[in-house]
């Protein structure tokens, strides 16, 4: 049942393919992934991307064991290491001029532009079609069907096609549930704003297999070298900041300077990319036959690739929901999906967020550092539960009554 796709860059003819069992919106890890476990089992899906691919993202080139034992549960355990991922064996912590090593368990380190191209690859490769540099807005919901507005780049005319269940896995300032009713995105006062750059492999003083993380007073920077050689950064700025400091750059040297970290060279004259606010929360996360997730779903500052792992967990947690959707919607489905995202990711998300507070307190930060070094076995405990493989996945496909119905 699966369709014949294109390539990823290249745009299918669908030609008069109305009608999807599933149709995803956003090509970034978890609507790859998904795509690639739902075309797998013999669903017809549409993965649509507004992006033209391969395209460089901000952050996320940090895979933990999380996100490497999601992968290898469905069958895609060798694609990191395909594609060049460098071992990552610790992660370097920079605060107040001084720095302390801790170990990091089964990471990997991989640009976005080669890890999210192997997942589509691998998504048409199992009868996935892909349909880049296209917008994609949910349209009415009919009997047995969800529309899905889609555009191509470029172009002012619209179609409609159908899907029996659409997962929205489209990023943070996503457009596509506009105009349906209760949707929103509640974003935190304080949240923080992303910012990037790819440095040249030329780039002294950091080096690889370690990620480089510099926190300071009004922001942290993180530092990890890449299959190719070139330095990654990521970077979570105060707004203030940013607005002091006069751009990323500037605000990027400042933090690792408080850190006791070399500012790279090139900061300067590198090509900055911008995210939106990040740490937010997205309503609703379930409706008629849509489902939320990744990014979408809502964001939470992250630091040695908690973000990847919990958006690819969550691709692999919607394909017995999808299954049964396709057979027959049940409202039940949406709150089953709201439960099973809440119990996957919150427990990591809500650690996530707590560090994320006591490091903007720089008294508090200073004495978690301090402490941090007498007793290393606190911050590798704390390390190992951000990192560590998720419970088994639910047993798919489902029968075809459901149990909490």
């Amino acid at each position: 049942m699966g369709s014949v796709g294109a390539g990823p860059g290249s745009e299918p003819d669908h030609g008069d393919t109305p009608h999807w069992d599933v149709v995803v919106v956003g090509a970034g890890p978890a609507g790859a992934l998904a795509s690639f476990d739902l075309a797998r089992r013999g669903l017809r899906v549409l993965l649509v991307e507004k992006r033209r691919f391969p395209r460089w993202k901000v952050c996320g080139c940090c895979l933990n064991g999380q996100a490497r034992a999601v992968l290898e549960a469905l069958g895609l355990g060798e694609l990191i290491e395909r594609q060049g991922g460098v071992p990552l064996r610790g992660i370097r912590v920079g605060l107040g001029g001084r720095q302390a090593d801790f170990p990091l368990p089964d990471g990997r380190a991989l640009s976005r532009q080669r890890f999210d191209q192997a997942l589509v690859r691998a998504a048409v490769s199992a009868g996935a079609s892909f349909l880049p540099h296209t917008s994609a807005r949910l349209g009415p919901a009919t009997a047995g069907w969800r529309g899905v507005h889609l555009r191509a780049g470029g172009s002012r005319e619209q179609r409609q096609v159908h899907a029996a269940v659409v997962l929205v896995a489209a990023g943070l300032a996503h457009r596509c549930l506009d105009g349906e009713p209760g949707t929103g995105v509640r974003i935190q006062p304080r949240s923080r704003v992303g910012a990037g750059c790819l440095l040249p492999a030329t780039s002294d003083g950091y080096e690889p297999e370690r990620i480089h993380m510099a926190v300071g007073r009004q922001g942290y920077v993180g530092l990890v070298r890449l299959e190719d050689g070139r330095l990654d950064l990521a970077a979570a700025f105060d707004r203030a900041l940013l607005a002091s400091a006069g751009g990323p750059a500037a605000a990027a040297a400042q933090v690792l300077e408080q850190a006791g970290f070399a500012v790279p060279a090139g900061l300067a004259g590198a090509r900055w990319q911008g995210t939106p606010a990040l740490t937010r929360q997205a309503t609703p996360l379930a409706g008629e036959r849509f489902l939320v997730l990744g990014d979408a779903a809502g964001y939470v500052e992250p630091f040695t690739g908690e973000g990847m792992g919990w958006a690819l967990t969550a691709a692999a947690a919607a394909t017995p929901l999808v299954l049964q959707g396709v057979r027959g919607w049940d409202p039940a489905l949406e709150r089953l999906w709201v439960r099973t995202l809440r119990r996957r990711l919150g427990r990591r998300q809500r650690l996530c967020r707590a560090v994320t507070a006591l490091l903007r307190r720089p008294a508090t930060a200073a004495a978690l550092f301090a402490l941090a070094n007498r007793l290393p076995p606190l911050p590798r405990r704390l390390i190992r539960a951000l990192n560590e493989p998720p419970s088994a996945p639910a047993p798919c496909p489902l029968p075809a009554t459901l149990p909490w119905a």
